[in-house]
């Protein structure tokens, strides 16, 4: 396992957490708020937008313009069971979700569910640097590393490690700014 791996896979993590921070909401209503929703569709989990499509009439409202008028009932139990705090009303073959006013207590519970995304990718990371750290241990085990080859890999392993840990503390406080800025 190389350093350019290791870095990859670490970036991975911190994307993953990106694409969850746009899922959650400020107080505008945005298309990528409904993004990690999956409905359940034709006996497997779907991502919403495979079975509709999102759009943003108006800042506090989102719609959900379902293709297959069968699914429209699924498509509103997946919005209102994501725990996003929205009530989706279906109408037809479209489904209305009107983004409410963020509360205190809103923001609060939103925080906490952005501090549980980052942890999550804080765990990522360092599950990437025990494997990588492993790798060079049985690298080393097997003499195609020396000792002080050993040292220097590890070290740069951390100190990615440790890059990869600030950019996701970064995200977290930018998001907690966001959230809780009225």
């Amino acid at each position: 396992m190389n350093l350019d791996q290791i870095k990859q896979r670490m970036e991975g993590a911190v994307d993953a957490l990106r694409k969850e921070f746009s899922g959650l909401r400020t107080g505008r209503a945005s298309t990528s708020l409904l993004d990690p929703i999956q409905v359940d569709a034709y006996g497997s989990m779907m991502p919403l937008n495979q079975v509709g499509t999102v759009g943003v009439p108006e800042p506090r409202l989102l719609t959900v313009q379902v293709w297959d008028k069968g699914l429209v009932k699924n498509v509103e139990k997946a919005i209102r069971d994501a725990g996003l705090g929205l009530n989706p009303q279906p109408d037809g073959q479209l489904v209305r979700v009107p983004v409410p006013e963020l509360s205190a207590e809103r923001r609060q519970e939103l925080a906490k569910i952005a501090g549980k995304y980052a942890e999550s990718a804080r765990v990522a990371v360092r599950n990437v640097r025990r494997d990588g750290m492993d790798a060079l241990k049985k690298a080393q085990k097997d003499g195609d590393l020396s000792e002080d080859e050993h040292k220097t890999q590890s070290d740069k392993v951390q100190k990615l490690t440790d890059e990869t840990i600030k950019k996701i503390d970064d995200a977290l406080a930018n998001k907690e700014k966001e959230i809780s800025h009225v």
